[in-house]
């Protein structure tokens, strides 16, 4: 698939995700960048949260140490992306991404000369993300990311993709996790028993460490993944697999996402090969 048509696959997705989100961009925290692709607010004094125009206010995250910082994610088409973030960070920073989608991964990402994903996602690299000029790098499942002062852990949480995953910041108390949790209306192109799986071990991480909330992949101010819905999501998949909930069909459904499922505050599409 060309990259045309990976985006128009992933807008049709997106939509799906729109009609489960609440309406309007609700970000606190002071405006440090606008223009016609992206908006850039301030979450704390090292920490800011881009929302690009094309895909449901897709969400990018500006990390920033006292000797480098990280760029999360990349947005679906932001014009001269490196020099936004320069002007917000005197930093050295370093690309990474949650997942290989391209409103995560778009053409942005050319203005990095290396990206780092889990190596699990290299699967969506050809349709996905065929155009990349850079060095595709692989992050490792607990390697902490010190940017000076600063640390943030990898954490892989497949479901949403194979190669979904968070980023936590354990002495901020919150952490990064693109789409792996949905952002209210999660997109599950694996199986319920992986996305289980990623949700205990989230969920222990999240107590271990304090996590109170993770910022999400489409971000609206209002739509963090907290503990509960961690929770949340683990109690319905378990009523899907068991029975007790049987999903909808899905006419909107690409990817194979042709059911969809919703109770507990959360909405998961997913394919019949995900019930396993």
């Amino acid at each position: 698939m060309k990259k045309t048509g990976s985006l128009i696959l992933l807008a049709t997705l997106i939509n799906i995700t729109i009609s489960a989100q609440p309406g309007g961009l609700q970000i606190e925290g002071k405006e440090v960048f606008n223009n016609e692709d992206v908006v850039f607010h301030q979450i704390d004094d090292h920490t800011w949260v881009g929302s690009g125009r094309m895909m449901a206010n897709e969400s990018l995250y500006l990390v920033e140490g006292y000797k480098k910082a990280v760029l999360i994610d990349a947005g679906t088409k932001i014009q001269d992306l490196d020099k936004i973030v320069a002007g917000i960070t005197d930093k050295p920073v370093t690309l990474i991404a949650t997942h290989v989608h391209p409103d995560h991964t778009g053409s942005a990402i050319n203005y990095f000369s290396a990206l780092y994903i889990n190596p699990a996602d290299t699967v969506n690299i050809p349709r996905m993300m065929p155009d990349y000029k850079g060095e595709v790098k692989f992050l490792k499942d607990g390697e902490i990311l010190d940017l000076g002062g600063r640390k943030l852990e990898v954490v892989f949480t497949p479901g949403h993709t194979p190669g979904s995953t968070t980023f936590l910041d354990k002495d901020a108390g919150y952490g990064f996790s693109g789409d792996s949790f949905g952002s209210g209306n999660l997109l599950l192109t694996t199986d319920f028993s992986t996305l289980i799986a990623t949700c205990e071990k989230t969920g222990r991480l999240m107590d271990k460490y304090g996590i109170s909330k993770l910022y999400p992949g489409h971000f609206f101010g209002k739509n963090e993944e907290t503990r509960q819905r961690v929770r949340d999501l683990i109690t319905l998949s378990k009523d899907v697999l068991s029975g007790k909930v049987k999903g909808q069909e899905n006419p909107k459904g690409m990817l194979g996402l042709n059911y969809v499922v919703s109770n507990y505050g959360v909405r998961i599409n997913y394919g019949e090969k995900a019930l396993k």
